[in-house]
C-alpha cells in the first residue's frame, strides 16, 4: 500500500496515474459505471482521462482507486484549512488605525460595549466590523473555518496520463543520468524510488546525484560499492557535507550562519534575534563522528588512484573544510595504522602544501597576460576552459582565444556549450545587469565586465556571434554523428514555450504536475488570484507567513501586501499572524487583469516572504489559479477551488526568507513561472530590476523545440503536423520529463 502510495505520487508529478501490474499493450476492453463514476471524481479534481488510462483504470480494483483519490485530494490539499480571516475579502474593509488604538486602550479600560474574543482581545463597539470576520481584526488570528467544498469552477482540466512499472523504470533510469542537476521535485523523487527499487547498474551523470546514490547504498550497508563510485577526495566531502547539512553543493559554513542569521533579522529591532540564531547555527555546524565513519573515510581516500600530489591540488580549494573533516574523522590517528600509507602521505603533503595548485598557475600566467601559457593550460581541463571563457576573451582579445577554444570544445559537456550557446548575447553588452546566485546564497545583480567598455559594439558583436557560431557548430555535428534510421519528427509547438533545464537548481517541490523555469502559462480569464496556504498539523502559534505582489509601471511601482490591502488591480483577503491549532490558514489576492490593462501597468509579480523570524514555513503552498469561468469566494471567504488551479508548489525546508514565484505579463496574458529566493522580510525589500533581469536570462535560454530543431536539421529529418504520423515524436509529455529531455545532451 504505501508503495502504491509512493509510484502515485511521483506518477501525478509527471502528470499521470500509475497503474500497477499493467503491461502493454492491453485489451480495450468497455468501461463500467464504476469506472466512469472515479472518473468524475477526477473531474471534480481538476483532471480528466487520456483514452488509454480511461481503458487501463479497470486494472485498478476498488481499494487501489480510493486510495488513488485520497492521494490526488492530499496533493491538492482538500483536507487543509482555505478559510481566511476576512469574509467577502473582494468587498474593502474599511479599517483605520484609530481601531487599533482603541482596541489597544480597551485591554487595560474594559467597558460593556468591548466584545470579548476566544484570544482574549477585547473589540470596542464602533470599531472593527466584526461580523465581516472569520477572527481576531486586533491580532490576525482565526478562529471559524469552512471545510472545503469542490465547485468545479475550472473550464480547462489537465489530462492525466496512463503509467505502468516499465514508465516507472524509465523515469529512474533518466534522473541516474539527467545531464543536468536534479531540482527538489527530481531528487524527492529519486529518493523515493532508490527506497522502493535496486538500483540500476548505471553511474550517476551529476555530482550532486551521486551524493543521493551514495547515501542509500551506506544505508544499506554496502560501504564497499559506494567507495567505489567516489573518485575524488572532494566527491567524499560532498557526501559528508550534504549528510551533515542535507545541501548536495558544498559551500563554506560562514555561508549557512550569514543567511540564518540575516533571516532573523526583524524591521523592529527589539523582535530580532539573529545574534542568539548565529551562535546556535554555528553550534550545530560543529562536527562529530564515530570511529567507524573515520576509517571509512580512511578507506576511501587511501584507495583513491591517482597521485598524491592531484589529490592535494583537488582538496586545496575546500583547504579549510578539509582540515575540520579531518580532525573530526580522526583521519591522522588511522594514517598511522598498517595499510594506511597512501593516507599518511596524503596528509603529510596536504599539511605541508608540497603540491602545486592549477588554477594558481592559470593565474599566474594570466596577469602575466602570457596568452599562449594561460590558454595552454586551460585547454587540459575544457570544463575550466569553457567557464572562463567569456572572460578570457575580453582579457587576451577573442580571435586567439576562439580558436584554441576551438580545439578543445569537443571535450566540453553539452550542457555547457547550451550555456555558453544561451549566455553570449546577455554577456557581451555593456548595459546589461546579470542575476547571478552564490553557491548557497540568494540572487545577486552585478553589473557588465568593466572591460567590456574597452571594446567597441561592432567588436562585441563579433565575439558574441563568434561564440554562438562554434557552439552551434558543436551541437549540429555532435546530432549529425548519431546514426538515425528515421525519416520524420514531430515537434509539438508547446516546446518552443519551455527553456531548456540547465543550472536551475530548485528549492520547491511540485506535487502536481511540474514546470520548467521559464514556462509560460496562458492567462484564460480576466482574473489571477493567488494563493498561500500554511500552518497544517502545527500547534497554534505566532507564524507569519505575507503573500503579496508588486505591480510595475512604466513610472512608478505600486504594491499589495498586508500594509496595502486594495491598491488598483489588486484586493487582499486579509493578513494572518497567528495559525490556527493543526487546520492551517490561507490568504488570497484577486489581481483584476482589466483594470491593470486600463491603468497601464506592464507587470505583475508574485511574492511570499516569511515576516515571523526565521525561513518561509516548510511544506507553506503556494500559486496561483485562473480559469475563462468567473471563480466565486464563499460567504467565509474560502476562493480555492482545485479545478482552476494551473500551478502550485511546496516550499522545501532551507534558508529561503523571501521568494518570487512568477511574474504576469500584462500585455501577453502570460504568467511566466520563475523561482527568485531574495532577502526580505516585506515585499517593499524585493529588487524589480533583478526580476527583469532574471527574465532577461530565462528569454535567452535555448528552448527544447529549438534544440529539437537543430537535431532534424543536422540528422535531415522532416517535421510533420502530428506525431501519429512521425517515426519520432516529442510531445509536452515527454518534454514534463526533464531529466529525458537531457538525454539529448551528446557528450
Amino acid at each position: 500500500m504505501e508503495q502504491l502510495k509512493a509510484l502515485l505520487k511521483i506518477a501525478l508529478r509527471q502528470q499521470a496515474l500509475y497503474i500497477p501490474k499493467l503491461k502493454r499493450p492491453f485489451t480495450h476492453t468497455p468501461v463500467d459505471e464504476a469506472v466512469i463514476s472515479f472518473v468524475a471524481e477526477l473531474v471534480n479534481l481538476g483532471y480528466q482521462v487520456s483514452e488509454e488510462l480511461m481503458y487501463a483504470v479497470r486494472k485498478l480494483n476498488v481499494d487501489d482507486r480510493e486510495l488513488a483519490l485520497d492521494y490526488i485530494s492530499e496533493a491538492k490539499g482538500l483536507e487543509k484549512g482555505w478559510t481566511p480571516l476576512i469574509r467577502d475579502w473582494q468587498t474593502p474593509v474599511n479599517v483605520k488605525t484609530e481601531d487599533y488604538i482603541m482596541t489597544f486602550f480597551a485591554s487595560f479600560f474594559k467597558n460593556g460595549d468591548a466584545v470579548t474574543l476566544p484570544c482574549g482581545h477585547y473589540i470596542p463597539e464602533g470599531t472593527f466590523p466584526l461580523e465581516r470576520y472569520n477572527g481576531c481584526p486586533y491580532c490576525a488570528q482565526p478562529f471559524r473555518f469552512e471545510k472545503l467544498t469542490l465547485k468545479n469552477q475550472g473550464s480547462k482540466r489537465t489530462v492525466l496520463q496512463c503509467w505502468t512499472l516499465e514508465d516507472v523504470h524509465s523515469y529512474y533510469r533518466n534522473l541516474l543520468l539527467s545531464a543536468t542537476p536534479l531540482d527538489a521535485t527530481q531528487a524527492d523523487s529519486l529518493k523515493t524510488l532508490m527506497s522502493l527499487f535496486p538500483l540500476p547498474d548505471v553511474k550517476p551523470a551529476m555530482k550532486e546525484t551521486l551524493m543521493l546514490v551514495i547515501d542509500i547504498l551506506l544505508e544499506r550497508g554496502d560501504k564497499e560499492k559506494a567507495g567505489q563510485l567516489l573518485t575524488s577526495p572532494n566527491e567524499i566531502l560532498r557526501y559528508l557535507w550534504y549528510k551533515h547539512t542535507g545541501f548536495a553543493q558544498i559551500f563554506a559554513p560562514k555561508t549557512i550562519i550569514q543567511r540564518r542569521g540575516k533571516n532573523y533579522q526583524h524591521v523592529r529591532q527589539g523582535s530580532s534575534a539573529a545574534a542568539v540564531e548565529r551562535i546556535y547555527t554555528k553550534a550545530s555546524l560543529a562536527l562529530y563522528y564515530s570511529r567507524q565513519t573515520g576509517r571509512m573515510v580512511a578507506e576511501w581516500l587511501n584507495a583513491m588512484e591517482a597521485p598524491v600530489d592531484k589529490l592535494c591540488e583537488e582538496m586545496h580549494p575546500k583547504r579549510g573544510m578539509w582540515v575540520r573533516f579531518i580532525r573530526a574523522l580522526r583521519l591522522s590517528e588511522c594514517s598511522r595504522r598498517p595499510g594506511f600509507e597512501k593516507l599518511r602521505e596524503l596528509l603529510d603533503v596536504f599539511y605541508n602544501e608540497r603540491y602545486e595548485v592549477y588554477n594558481g598557475q592559470v593565474q599566474h600566467f594570466r596577469l602575466r597576460k602570457d596568452a599562449g601559457a594561460t590558454l595552454k593550460l586551460l585547454q587540459q581541463r575544457p570544463g575550466l576552459f569553457a567557464r572562463s571563457l567569456f572572460a578570457n576573451m575580453l582579457w587576451f582579445g577573442h580571435e586567439i582565444v576562439l580558436d584554441a577554444f576551438a580545439e578543445t570544445i569537443s571535450k566540453v559537456p553539452a550542457r555547457l556549450v547550451f550555456t555558453l550557446n544561451m549566455y553570449a548575447e546577455d554577456y557581451f553588452n555593456k548595459q546589461h545587469y546579470r542575476t547571478v546566485k552564490p553557491l548557497g546564497g540568494v540572487a545577486k545583480m552585478i553589473a557588465p565586465n568593466k572591460l567590456l567598455q574597452l571594446f567597441s559594439n561592432e567588436e562585441l558583436q563579433q565575439m558574441k556571434e563568434g561564440v554562438q557560431e562554434l557552439t552551434l557548430k558543436l551541437i549540429k555535428s555532435r546530432f549529425a554523428a548519431v546514426a538515425n534510421a528515421n525519416k520524420t519528427i514531430y515537434i509539438d509547438p508547446m516546446l518552443f514555450k519551455m527553456p531548456l533545464s540547465i543550472g536551475d537548481r530548485s528549492d520547491t517541490v511540485q506535487d502536481l504536475p511540474v514546470a520548467l523555469q521559464g514556462t509560460r502559462f496562458p492567462v484564460e480569464g480576466e482574473t489571477v488570484r493567488l494563493f498561500m496556504q500554511w500552518g497544517t498539523g502545527l500547534p497554534a502559534q505566532h507564524l507569519d507567513m505575507d503573500l503579496s505582489c508588486m505591480i510595475t509601471y512604466d513610472v512608478l511601482v505600486d504594491h499589495c501586501s498586508f500594509s496595502n490591502m486594495y491598491p488598483k488591480g489588486c484586493k487582499h483577503s486579509g493578513d494572518v499572524i497567528n495559525i490556527p491549532d493543526q487546520v492551517g490558514t490561507a490568504e488570497y489576492i484577486d489581481i483584476d487583469l482589466a483594470v491593470l490593462s486600463r491603468e497601464g501597468a506592464r507587470y505583475v509579480t508574485f511574492v511570499c516572504n516569511a515576516y515571523s523570524n526565521g525561513s518561509m514555513s516548510p511544506n507553506m503552498v503556494i500559486g496561483w489559479m485562473n480559469a475563462a469561468n468567473e471563480m466565486n469566494v464563499t460567504s467565509e471567504g474560502v476562493a480555492y477551488d482545485p479545478s482552476c488551479v494551473q500551478h502550485q508548489v511546496r516550499i522545501g525546508k532551507g534558508l529561503t526568507k523571501g521568494l518570487v514565484f512568477g511574474v504576469l505579463e500584462i500585455a501577453t496574458r502570460e504568467i511566466i513561472w520563475l523561482e527568485m529566493p531574495f532577502q526580505g522580510q516585506v515585499v517593499g525589500q524585493m529588487n524589480f530590476n533583478m526580476v527583469q533581469t532574471l527574465l532577461r536570462k530565462l528569454d535567452s535560454k535555448l528552448s527544447v523545440g529549438n534544440m529539437l530543431r537543430m537535431k532534424a536539421a543536422a540528422q535531415q529529418l522532416e517535421e510533420v503536423a502530428h506525431p501519429s504520423m512521425a517515426d519520432e515524436a516529442y510531445t509536452a509529455v515527454w518534454a514534463r520529463d526533464a531529466a529525458a529531455v537531457t538525454q539529448l545532451f551528446i557528450d
